[in-house]
């Protein structure tokens, strides 16, 4: 096999290596988060409102599709995918390149599902930490959810009355 990956069967490749390494990452930083929150004395919430979580859900959404489809944070995902197709409302579709760590990272950062974990992560300790900048950043991505909802629904509306 090449690019340090496993198969499964059959040849099929992944770079389990390099998803490990990306999970520890995950754990540690969650882990440090935890670590300087309590020595600060931050207390966790008795609750979350409904409301926070439907906020957060949105951001999360918004922050994933910016992060992995959007053509101006190309430069974020460029060393590790290349671009296979333009896709309507300024979206794109990356796939991975590369092997091993590298190609874990591309896989990351071409799936809005699996970086909206990392970003629902950086949301949630923002909310711990600063629940107030938090819910304001919330608001604004979900206001953009909200506003691409509408784009899409003006565009339908304008196709159907076209005919």
């Amino acid at each position: 096999m090449t690019g340090g990956g496993h198969g499964y069967a059959d040849g099929d490749e992944a770079p389990l290596g390099g998803y490990a390494a990306l999970a520890a990452a995950f754990g540690a930083g969650a882990a440090l988060f935890g670590a300087a929150a309590r020595r600060r004395g931050v207390r966790l919430p008795d609750g979350v409102p409904p409301w926070d979580v439907l906020l957060l859900g949105a951001a999360t959404f918004k922050s994933s599709r910016l992060l992995t489809k959007d053509k101006v944070t190309s430069f974020v995902r460029a060393p590790f995918t290349r671009r296979t197709e333009e896709l309507p409302a300024g979206e794109v579709m990356d796939e991975p390149r590369g092997s091993g760590l590298r190609r874990a990272v591309g896989d990351l950062v071409s799936c809005p599902f699996c970086v909206s974990v990392w970003t629902a992560g950086a949301l949630t300790g923002g909310y711990v930490v600063a629940p107030r900048a938090t819910r304001l950043v919330c608001a604004g991505l979900g206001a953009v959810t909200v506003a691409d909802w509408l784009q899409y629904a003006w565009t339908l509306t304008e196709q159907e009355a076209e005919g």
